[in-house]
C-alpha cells in the first residue's frame, strides 16, 4: 500500500503564520498599509499644533481688541459707517417766564412825572433868572428899586435853580432804576418812549425772560427762539437783550425776549422756549442703534482696522435733532460699528470664559 500524501498539522500552519506576521510588522513590512490611516490623522493633529487659530480677543494698549475676519463679519451681520457730523447749531431748551409789564408801566410813569417836573423847575428858573438880572440892572443904573427887593429877586433864582438841580437828580434816578430793572435795551426805549415800551405798557406785546440751562449760554445770543403753544401751535419770539437779573429757582444766564401779545399768553405763564444756541467743540451723530450698555455705561465699538474692532465709551447726554446722540471726544471721521455691537460685545465675555469651563 502506497502511502498518501503528508499535510502539516494545522496547529503547526497557524503557528507559523503568526510568526510571520509578527516579523512583519517589526521590520516595517506591513506598516504602510496597516497603519497609514492613523499616521495620517497624528499628522493633521501634529499640523494643528503647530499653527493654532489666533484668539479672537486681545489686549493692545490696555483695550480689548476683537479681531474678525471679512467671512466672519459677514456670517455676523457687521456693519460700519462714517459717523456724521453733528448741526453746526444744538437746539437748547430754556426755560421761559411771561413778565408782568405793570412795574414797567409804573417805572414809565415815574419818568414822565419828573421829565414833568424837570420841564416846570426850568420854566420857573427862566422867569426867575429873567426877573433877577433886571433887578440888577435897575438897581445898577438909577437905584430904582432897593436892596431887598434885590436880594429878594435873587432868592427866588437861586431857589428855581435848586429846585430844577432836584428834578433833574430825580429823572436820572428813574432812568437809572429802569435800565438797572429792565436792562439797556428796554430802559433806553422806556427813556425815549420809543414804539417798543409803548406796546409793551399797552400789552400789544409781551416781555419774556428765557434761562438757558446750566454750561448751555454761548458768546452770542440767539436772535430767535420759539416757543410751542397747546395745540402745537409754535410762537416766535424776537431777541431784545440779556436779562439784568436772574432767576432765583434756576441760577442761569437769561435773556429777554419780546413775543407779540397773544391769547394763550398770561403774565406770569411758564414756557418751554427752543434756542439754537451754536455748537461746542467737534461732535458727531451717533446713530441709536450703535449703543451698548454695560453697567449703566454707554459705548459704541469703532472700527481701528480692516478686522479690529475696539470698543469705546460715550456720553449720551444730548439728543440729535433727527435722531441719535451728539457726542464728542471721539477720532475724526470715527468708522462706528452700526450693526452688530451687541455681537462684539459678546464675543468679549466669551474670550473671558476659561476654556474648561
Amino acid at each position: 500500500m502506497i502511502p498518501g500524501p503528508q499535510f502539516p498539522d494545522r496547529r503547526r500552519v497557524i503557528g507559523v503564520v503568526l510568526i510571520v506576521l509578527a516579523l512583519g510588522a517589526g521590520t516595517g513590512l506591513l506598516a504602510p498599509r496597516l497603519l497609514a490611516p492613523s499616521r495620517a490623522e497624528d499628522a493633521d493633529n501634529a499640523d494643528r499644533a503647530a499653527s493654532p487659530k489666533p484668539p479672537r480677543v486681545a489686549m493692545k494698549n490696555g483695550l480689548a481688541v476683537v479681531t474678525l475676519s471679512a467671512a466672519e463679519q459677514q456670517a455676523s451681520g457687521i456693519e460700519t459707517a462714517r459717523a456724521a457730523p453733528a448741526p453746526a447749531q444744538d437746539a437748547v431748551v430754556g426755560y421761559g417766564a411771561v413778565l408782568d409789564s405793570a412795574p414797567l408801566s409804573e417805572l414809565s410813569n415815574r419818568y414822565l412825572a419828573a421829565e414833568s417836573e424837570v420841564a416846570t423847575a426850568t420854566a420857573k428858573l427862566a422867569v426867575s433868572r429873567g426877573a433877577f438880572e433886571r433887578a440888577k440892572i435897575l438897581y445898577k443904573d438909577r437905584q430904582n428899586i432897593s436892596a431887598a427887593q434885590l436880594e429878594a429877586a435873587e432868592g427866588t433864582f437861586e431857589v428855581d435853580r435848586a429846585m430844577l438841580d432836584a428834578a433833574q437828580s430825580r429823572l436820572r434816578g428813574v432812568a437809572e432804576s429802569a435800565r438797572q430793572a429792565w436792562g439797556g435795551v428796554v430802559g433806553v426805549a422806556l427813556i425815549e418812549r420809543t414804539v417798543l415800551i409803548t406796546r409793551l405798557v399797552e400789552r400789544e406785546d409781551y416781555l419774556v425772560r428765557v434761562t438757558l440751562p446750566a454750561g448751555a449760554a454761548g458768546a452770542t445770543p440767539p436772535e430767535t427762539a420759539s416757543v410751542r403753544l397747546d395745540g402745537g401751535r409754535e410762537l416766535s419770539l424776537a431777541y431784545l437783550s440779556p436779562a439784568p437779573t436772574i432767576d432765583p429757582r434756576l441760577q442761569g444766564i437769561g435773556y429777554l425776549y419780546r413775543a407779540n401779545a397773544d391769547s394763550a399768553l398770561l403774565p406770569g405763564m411758564n414756557l418751554e422756549v427752543l434756542l439754537a444756541v451754536p455748537a461746542s467743540g467737534q461732535r458727531v451723530v451717533v446713530p441709536e442703534a450703535a449703543v451698548v450698555w454695560l453697567q449703566g455705561k454707554a459705548w459704541i465699538y469703532l472700527r481701528t482696522g480692516p478686522n479690529t474692532f475696539v470698543r469705546r465709551d460715550i456720553v449720551p447726554d444730548r439728543a440729535a435733532p433727527d435722531g441719535g446722540y451728539l457726542v464728542s471726544g471721539l477720532p475724526p471721521n470715527p468708522d462706528i460699528v452700526v450693526r452688530g455691537a451687541q455681537m462684539l460685545l459678546s464675543e468679549e465675555f466669551r474670550a473671558q470664559v476659561p476654556i474648561e469651563d
